[in-house]
């Protein structure tokens, strides 16, 4: 089996790794009801809508 034949620094090894770690921001949509930021396919935190519809009652505080 091959060996390598040169030590890699640890910045070199580290860069390699921290690539796989690097997340994205999940996609966000328009609630049509209340126009606030939300998660596509999921029901509105502010309002309480999915699809037009109201599906659960959100306390205003």
């Amino acid at each position: 089996m091959p060996n390598p034949k040169h030590k890699h620094s640890r910045a070199r090894r580290d860069k390699r790794r921290t690539q796989k770690l690097r997340i994205t921001p999940p996609g966000m949509a328009v609630c049509p009801q209340c126009h606030e930021l939300k998660l596509p396919h999921y029901t509105c935190l502010n309002c309480g809508t999915y699809k037009g519809k109201a599906v659960i009652q959100v306390e205003e505080v």
